[in-house]
């Protein structure tokens, strides 16, 4: 039986009649660290050191809620798939992002995927105070109605499950309601370093 086979052979062990009870652990104390206490750690060094791991790039958008809340869309490197059971995926976003309220407001968003082809719409949607929708191609997201950009790889259509702070960013929890992707001959966008790259293969 491979790894996978003893995980879900113990899932559902624990879950029947027959497991033993499992006493809850003591949650942890939790306090705020003292000024003493931080790393010297300069931000500049913290980008450069972790700007060696490479990700993939996607545009988070969301839909307008009336005339005066347009539609939003900006775009993240800080995305990850979460949760199988129930289906949840996260993405990080700053606490200045002017387009983080609008997509809060929605309640929903759309995670699009973007192809090696793509770093040029890519930084269309990393400027702040445009209009970043302008000449992009779209139709919307069979749920949550969120822009779903023509071009990209895949596509996750969500609902906002949970929002939890993290420093200067939130880290938003979006519970999938529809996917869908498909292969491109050029693959994923990737960022490091600062600055795109594609797969060799």
């Amino acid at each position: 039986m491979g790894h996978a086979g003893m995980a879900a052979a113990a899932v559902r062990y624990l879950g029947s009649a027959d497991a033993p009870p499992v006493a809850a652990l003591p949650r942890p104390e939790l306090r705020c660290v003292g000024e003493d206490e931080r790393a010297p750690i300069p931000q500049a060094e913290f980008r450069r050191v972790l700007g060696h791991f490479a990700t993939g790039v996607v545009v988070v958008t969301a839909p307008a809620t009336n005339a005066d809340d347009p539609q939003a869309g900006f775009a993240c490197q800080s995305f990850s798939s979460l949760s199988l059971d129930p289906p949840l995926v996260a993405f990080m976003v700053g606490r200045t992002s002017t387009s983080w309220p609008r997509i809060a407001r929605a309640g929903v968003f759309c995670v699009n995927v973007l192809s090696a082809g793509q770093g040029e719409l890519c930084r269309a949607f990393a400027v702040s105070g445009a209009d970043k929708f302008a000449g992009v191609a779209y139709d919307a997201a069979p749920v949550s109605g969120s822009p779903r950009l023509a071009g990209t790889l895949a596509w996750i259509d969500c609902t906002i499950h949970a929002v939890h702070t993290g420093g200067d960013h939130l880290i938003v929890v979006g519970r999938v309601d529809a996917l869908g992707g498909e292969d491109a001959p050029d693959g994923p966008l990737l960022f490091h370093r600062g600055r795109f790259g594609r797969l060799e293969g």
